[in-house]
Parts: C-alpha cells; sequence; structure tokens
C-alpha cells in the first residue's frame, strides 16, 4: 500500500551540490532495448527466463520493451529537451556476441556507436555499463558465472567493447549491482538463469568478484583517460531491535548486502567474520585470486533506494536473519513496497566514505515506483517528486558534511520492463503507454528538467 504525501519544499540549486556534480539517468539495455532476435542479436539469459511460464508477472517479456533499439535518436533528444546531460546506459553482451565469445555481430557494434554518437551530438556525456545482467544463453549453457571460464569470456568481450567505444567512451562501470545477480540469479533463482543454491551461488559471488577487477584492469591499461567504476546495491540496514541477536542478524545482512562485493576489491576479503558460510568460496579459490580481486576504482556507484530492518530468525539458513516487511511496519511504500525512508542513502554515503581506499562516489541508481495514472494527457506522480526531493536533501546533507559524493542518476528515465515484476511497477520520469509506445514526460521528469535548467554553469 503506498500512502500519499503532501508536496514537500525543495529550495535547492544543483550548483549547491558543487558545480562539478555531475547529474543524469540511468537505463538498462534488455530492459528497454527489445529487437531481442534481430540484426544477429544472440539469445540472453533473460531472453530465455521469460519465455518460461510462471518467472514474469503476467508472463510478460522484454521482446519490444520500450523499442528503445528504434526509437533511441526520439529518446535522447527528449533527454536534450529535459536538460539530462549525462546518460547512464549498460552494451547488451548477446548483441555484439551473439554466442558469448568468438564472432563479433558488427550490427550490434554500430548500434552502439549510433547511440554514443548521438548522445555526443546531443551534448550527452555517455557512461556505459558493461554488464547488467544479461549474460549470452550459450554462456549460461555452460554454466555462466559458476563457470570459472567466465573470466576469459569476459575478458573477450570488455576488449571488444574498450576497442570499439574508448575513444569516445571516457566513463564506465564493468558490473551492475553483482549481489543481486548474483543473489537473486544463482541463489534464490527468482531472476535468470534461475539457479538455485549455495553451490551455485558461492561460484557466481568469486567470479563476478575477480571480473570486476578484470574489467577494471583492462579498460585501464586500453582506454586513455578512462574514468572507471563499478556499482554496488546497497540499503541502510536497521536492526528491529537492540537485543543481540537482532544485532547480530543485522551485521550479517549487511555484511552480504552492503559489503560482500566492495570488500574484496579494496583488498579487505570476503566478509566471512560476519557470514561463516563465505569461507567455502575457498573451495573456488587459487592462488593469486586474492590479489587479482583487487582494482584501484576513479569511483563508486551505490544504488540506494530503501532501508531494511532485521530481525534474528532461526529458520532462515546460514544467515539467520530476516528482513520485516515494509508493509508489516506502517510506514510509507513504494508499489514495490519498500519503505521510503529517505536518511538511508545518506547513511550508506556515511557508510561507504569510511572505506580509504573509495576515492569517489557517485549515485549510479535511486528513484521510485508509483502507481501512475494517465489523466487528460498529463501524469502527476507528485509521490515520486517528493521521493526525489527528499532523497536529494539527503545527498545535499552529506555533500555538506564534506563525503565524497559526486554525482546522482535517477532510476529511470522511462517505464520499462523490470525484471520479474514485468510491466507494473513503473519507476520512469518519462511515461510509456506499452501499447502504442507513446512517451509522455510526468510531473517528475517535468520537475527535475525544471532543476536541471538552473545549473548556472
Amino acid at each position: 500500500m503506498t500512502h500519499t504525501s503532501e508536496q514537500s519544499n525543495f529550495d535547492l540549486q544543483p550548483d549547491d551540490f558543487g558545480q562539478d556534480f555531475i547529474w543524469g539517468v540511468s537505463t538498462a539495455a534488455y530492459q528497454i532495448e527489445g529487437a531481442h532476435n534481430i540484426h544477429g542479436k544472440g539469445t540472453s539469459i533473460w531472453d530465455d527466463f521469460v519465455s518460461k511460464k510462471g518467472n514474469i508477472f503476467e508472463d510478460q517479456h522484454g521482446q519490444i520493451a520500450c523499442d528503445f533499439y528504434n526509437r533511441y535518436r526520439d529518446d535522447i533528444l527528449l533527454m536534450k529537451s529535459m536538460n539530462i546531460k549525462h546518460y547512464r546506459f549498460s552494451l547488451s553482451w548477446s548483441r555484439i556476441l551473439p554466442d558469448g565469445t568468438g564472432r563479433v555481430n558488427q550490427k550490434g557494434i554500430e548500434f552502439y556507436n549510433d547511440v554514443i554518437n548521438f548522445c555526443l551530438k546531443c551534448g550527452i556525456t555517455p557512461w556505459v555499463t558493461l554488464y547488467h545482467w544479461d549474460l549470452p544463453q550459450n554462456l549460461e549453457d555452460l554454466g555462466g558465472w559458476t563457470n570459472r571460464k567466465i573470466l576469459d569470456w569476459f575478458e573477450d568481450y570488455v576488449k571488444i567493447c574498450a576497442k570499439n567505444f574508448g575513444d569516445r567512451v571516457k566513463h564506465w562501470m564493468v558490473l551492475n549491482e553483482p549481489m543481486v545477480f548474483t543473489g537473486a540469479g544463482y541463489f534464490l533463482g527468482v531472476h535468470a538463469p534461475g539457479k538455485k543454491g549455495l553451490k551455485n551461488f558461492l561460484p557466481a559471488i568469486h567470479h563476478a568478484v575477480l571480473c570486476q577487477a578484470l574489467g577494471g584492469r583492462l579498460l585501464r591499461k586500453m582506454v586513455s583517460d578512462a574514468i572507471i567504476g563499478t556499482t554496488f546495491s546497497c540499503s541502510q540496514i536497521t536492526p528491529q531491535s537492540d537485543s543481540k541477536r537482532d544485532m547480530k542478524a543485522a551485521d550479517k545482512a549487511d555484511a552480504l548486502l552492503n559489503r560482500l562485493f566492495l570488500e574484496p576489491s579494496l583488498g579487505l576479503g570476503y566478509p566471512d567474520e560476519s557470514i561463516a558460510v563465505l569461507k567455502k568460496i575457498k573451495k573456488y579459490e587459487q592462488p593469486e585470486d586474492a590479489q587479482n580481486s583487487i582494482f584501484e576504482f576513479d569511483f563508486i556507484g551505490i544504488q540506494n533506494y530503501t532501508r531494511e530492518v532485521v530481525r534474528h530468525s532461526y529458520t532462515v539458513p546460514y544467515l539467520r536473519a530476516k528482513i520485516v516487511k515494509a508493509p508489516e511496519r506502517n510506514v510509507q511504500t513504494t508499489l514495490m513496497d519498500w519503505e521510503v525512508h529517505p536518511p538511508s542513502i545518506y547513511e550508506m554515503l556515511k557508510k561507504f566514505n569510511t572505506y580509504k581506499g573509495v576515492k569517489k562516489i557517485l549515485i549510479t541508481e535511486n528513484g521510485a515506483a508509483f502507481e501512475d495514472t494517465i489523466e487528460a494527457g498529463e501524469v502527476n506522480d507528485i509521490e515520486r517528486t517528493n521521493y526525489l526531493k527528499s532523497y536529494l536533501k539527503q545527498v545535499h546533507k552529506a555533500s555538506l558534511e564534506d563525503l565524497k559524493i559526486s554525482g546522482y542518476f535517477v532510476w529511470t528515465f522511462t517505464d520499462n520492463f523490470e525484471w520479474a515484476e514485468g510491466y507494473y511497477p513503473r519507476f520512469g520520469l518519462v511515461h510509456i503507454d506499452f501499447d502504442t509506445l507513446k512517451r509522455t514526460i510526468k510531473a517528475s521528469g517535468k520537475w527535475y528538467s525544471t532543476f536541471l535548467g538552473r545549473k548556472k554553469s
């Protein structure tokens, strides 16, 4: 259930966050592109996953999605008209390498060249994410992220991207939210490829950690002047009570959700002092792996939407920790049943600032899904506008305290295919009628556009 909040006061200007602060929007290939099987594109794990009944809300799929593949010019022009100067998007691995490795699909390279060139022509800086969850199905058939050979496959892919786009793309992110694609895809089985259990989860974690650093090293070597990051999902973790058991449960949840992928990249290893079962990753380790997990990123992207309240639970294996769902706590929620808790973004900035090896932080995703309706051609999404304002106030608070915070990207530009939830939750600043594909800028999009228009420089 969502609760309407009143219009909040917001008197901040973009330059209040700093002259060089980056403002943008984020998207992902499978969620917007469509064109799932044309111009030589291979099948990805999401193409396969959506084809199986019961995996996705109402058995929906991303075969057409927002049709960005055919409408990218219109969407980028719309972005430009909204004063958005930074665009984070991902590359589809199977559009570039249909079999995952080997033969390069020139049509895929051409498409991304066209998108990059058109962004630059419109004065929009492209920020490219190499991997946003759409592994080629051919590689998944060989074990995907559970197979150590993924290091070789990923190396091929990164090299091709760096070689073809690195002359114009200078801002890169290696992986998107590895905790989510390994946890939901290889432990819980609710996302592609639908695998379950520790035997899949632990090797997938380790290989993603290695690929995260490997991708960074390759970009550093191949792309001059590259600014290289990677992104992490994160949530403020609050124990339900101050009992020892709840505090311990919260510590474990924090290790899993916030520390698992960052700490190895900083040379701190896995947080197995909090979660003993992570010691079993040793089974998949080779002698140089600890060293090869480390990479000095120019920035990290943090992706925060909410906080989680956690309590002790005997029934949850390995963690003995359980999330107390937001609707049970009588708090304001989004359509995803996530608590609207603006201080969470400030708390996460504070937390990640404590790591010495973190040079710079950008918020690479933040946003909310609400029940949007079109009335007389308008979408008056006051709840989303208020959500963005209230979270940005917390980002500003962090910047006033001299915490490292250098940018903010809204998730997301247009409504899209929201993974297992299908088209039901709408996160966009721009509404899409999925029958006609008509775009309508929502009130939140108009507000963001006006806000960005106040930037002096």
